[in-house]
């Protein structure tokens, strides 16, 4: 399914091994936090990512608590210091479950960054509609991203965010301007709450889907998300030519991310399957044959005339003789 036109010609830049200045594209098939200490400190404008959530995927060993946070730590640190003084971390996190009960992970996360002074000017709710039926507690349907910055002056581009105002006509009601329009005429600012179904930023609700298996976007990964996404962050947090990192790159869906709105992409993951995934996809995006799912394309939303929507005959006779 050709979804766009190809960004730059059939062939995408040279894909480099190691961080390079110069380079368009960075992919490292190897240890995070190895990787990490070679990138130079505040190279990086944008970090986004969602790290292993230590629920025992095929790609992961689970552990401990206490022993997974320590593990993520010194990568943590090494995050905030290639971090650019105008940078942004977007850390998106689920929920550790064990036992039954649940861990909210962005909030054990949240210590990390406020002990290195970054500022947490949003938490995100991203909302999906499918996953795992959960049969002693509610089926989980969200997962959060946390936004940090670095310092109080930061990147971040109102006027690609805005959104429509809902009374454009809207006037002063007294004072100098009364009866002059009191809005913008780009639209609003948008608040902390996100509604994308209705590509309205106007909410901090996301409701997005998650990549299952009829996404167009679905790889062999067993965790991975859309790249929508992480277009919203990149559009926000940065301007053409930044980097934009993701040390848990996965199949590169935030490579793809930013290079789709030109920025310079990097990840790192340890996986070679996955790198081989993500140089294949980002020479698909780059020839306008990427399978993708377009940046505020609404929900599918059942009408009630589908089969699959209708209640079975047989729970309404067993209703009626109940």
């Amino acid at each position: 399914m050709v979804t766009h036109a190809p960004l730059f010609g059939s062939n995408p830049p040279r894909i480099e091994e190691a961080f390079s200045r110069r380079a368009k594209i960075v992919l490292v098939q190897g240890d995070s936090h190895e990787t990490l200490k070679r990138v130079p400190g505040g190279a990086i404008k944008l970090i986004v990512t969602s790290p292993p959530y230590n629920l025992g995927k095929e790609y992961e060993m689970a552990t401990e608590l206490d022993a997974y946070l320590a593990a993520l730590n010194p990568i943590v640190d090494e995050l905030v210091r290639v971090l650019h003084q105008e940078g942004s971390i977007c850390w998106q996190v689920g929920n550790y479950v064990k036992d039954g009960e649940v861990y909210p992970l962005d909030i054990l996360f949240y210590p990390f960054f406020k002990r290195h002074g970054l500022k947490l000017r949003n938490r995100v709710i991203w909302h999906f509609e499918h996953g795992l039926h959960a049969s002693k507690r509610l089926s989980g349907r969200y997962e959060t991203l946390l936004w940090f910055t670095k310092g109080d002056q930061y990147t971040f581009n109102l006027d690609s965010v805005r959104v429509p105002s809902k009374y454009p006509g809207k006037t002063h009601f007294k004072g100098e301007r009364y009866g002059q329009p009191s809005g913008n005429p780009l639209g609003k600012n948008p608040s902390d709450y996100w509604q994308v179904l209705e590509r309205d930023w106007e909410h901090v609700v996301w409701d997005i889907p998650n990549v299952k298996a009829n996404h167009p976007e679905k790889t062999g990964h067993p965790c991975q998300f859309p790249i929508e996404l992480v277009e919203r962050c990149v559009l926000a947090l940065t301007n053409r030519g930044d980097w934009v990192l993701d040390p848990f790159a996965g199949v590169g869906s935030a490579l793809l991310a930013a290079l789709r709105h030109d920025r310079r992409a990097m990840g790192c993951e340890k996986e070679r399957e996955y790198c081989e995934v993500t140089r294949g996809r980002i020479k698909q995006l780059y020839a306008g044959t990427l399978r993708y799912r377009p940046m505020g394309k609404p929900v599918h939303r059942p009408t009630g005339r589908e089969k699959v929507s209708q209640v079975p005959l047989t729970w309404l006779q067993k209703q009626e003789t109940s």
